[in-house]
């Protein structure tokens, strides 16, 4: 019995640390760019947009098509940072257990 106390013990202190690490991740932020900086997106690790930053010149009117591009592009380069993000820091606590994070 004494074995089963210390494991719930144990099992109580990492989901702590989990609930901490989970929440230290939101207040980080990871940046994406396009072409060569000229789109700039910048995200949390909880996978929310923080800001969007768009160089002037990259704004054309002819060329629509393009500057969506960069954006997605962007956009798509900040979310994989994020998922980076949270592997690196999230999971140290999944590590043998095959949990998603």
């Amino acid at each position: 019995m004494k074995n089963m106390n210390q494991l719930m013990k144990q099992a109580k202190k990492m989901q702590e640390q989990l609930l901490k690490a989970q929440e230290e991740l939101g207040s980080k932020t990871v940046e994406g760019s396009a072409g060569g900086g000229a789109v700039t997106v910048v995200v949390t690790g909880h996978k929310f947009v923080q800001s969007v930053s768009i160089k002037p010149e990259v704004v054309d009117s002819e060329d629509v098509e393009m500057l969506q591009d960069l954006i997605l592009t962007a956009v798509n380069d900040a979310m994989k940072k994020a998922d980076e993000l949270s592997q690196k820091e999230l999971g140290q606590f999944g590590k043998g257990l095959n949990l998603p994070f």
